[in-house]
């Protein structure tokens, strides 16, 4: 019989070498089954259904505890160690890890797993025959993945990243009692910051496509994004010296986005509604707040920067 490591099979038990465990039989040899390694209790003559991997002297040996995932099967791994050169060390449910290389990870080390995220990944063998962890595409996703309902459009969710792009990020939206998941992108201008690979975000359906996916954003929608903006430059104008801002309309989108973490057109929009509600008023490059107690004066000097 040829043992695969990675494969549950079923052997009988041959005999016991104290203090080691049980020998069990696969035809052409013996495998170990180590004391630490049997759950309830076993003789000679008796059937076991076992894992197969390899001891920490790369020798075939086998196991009753039942892992996470087997070889060619999907599954959602934790992180349970990083390695700088090697990769990620993924539990996957024996007592010991499951080595996710290096090169199976991004490029950018911010955007490399964490102890603790989640990874979708297959189990393969390396060129010796070792285990390993392979991260799963959308060949291995999909079809574990079902089309999102019509009545997702505009909730929230959580997500899982597990493919970061500059142009977006691939997620598997969360099924919950559903299912699976959903296969869904983050489109970098819906991104409010990059998402590392196992990362999980809360994200809102903004489209649900042909072909059962989805489109998806980090942010609120419009009018509610404007209205908590609003609130923001308000507050911030309130602790300002003066009750005034060094920006406008007229600054730059890179400064606004340095200084309140929103986009030129968020914070146009946010200004707008102030304006509108006769909260603020802008000159020369300045925002003020206006003070319904005393009469605007123009002549009022500008606070400090």
């Amino acid at each position: 019989m040829s043992l695969l490591a990675g494969t549950i099979v079923e052997l009988e038990v041959s005999r016991e070498v104290s203090p080691y465990g049980y020998f069990l039989n696969a035809g052409d040899r013996d495998v170990l089954l180590h004391y630490s390694e049997i759950i309830g209790k076993i003789q000679p003559g008796d059937k076991v259904e076992v894992f197969i991997f390899f001891d920490t002297e790369d020798r075939l040996a086998a196991t009753m505890k039942k892992p996470y995932l087997t070889l060619g099967e999907t599954a959602k791994l934790m992180v349970a160690d990083v390695h700088p050169r090697l990769g990620c060390f993924l539990e996957m449910g024996l007592g010991r890890q499951l080595l996710l290389p290096i090169r199976e990870l991004p490029e950018l080390r911010e955007l490399h797993p964490q102890v603790g995220d989640h990874v979708f990944v297959t189990m393969e063998h390396d060129k010796q025959g070792r285990l390993r962890a392979k991260l799963a595409g959308e060949e291995q996703l999909a079809p574990l993945a079902f089309h999102a309902p019509d009545s997702w459009k505009g909730e929230w969710f959580n997500a899982l990243v597990y493919k970061p792009l500059q142009m977006g990020t691939f997620v598997i939206v969360d099924g919950g009692v559903i299912g699976f998941g959903v296969i869904g992108m983050i489109h970098s201008s819906e991104r409010t910051r990059l998402l590392r690979l196992g990362e999980e975000v809360r994200v809102r359906v903004s489209h649900i496509r042909e072909d059962g996916r989805v489109n998806l954003s980090m942010v609120p929608r419009k009018e509610v994004s404007r209205n908590d903006d609003a609130d923001r430059l308000l507050a911030f104008l309130k602790e300002r010296p003066g009750h005034a801002m060094p920006y406008s309309d007229e600054t730059p989108p890179d400064i606004i986005k340095q200084r309140f973490g929103i986009s030129k057109s968020a914070f146009k929009r946010a200004l707008g509604k102030l304006m509108k509600d006769g909260l603020v008023t802008q000159k020369e490059s300045w925002t003020y707040l206006v003070n319904k107690d005393e009469p605007e004066s123009p002549d009022t000097a500008k606070p400090t920067k």
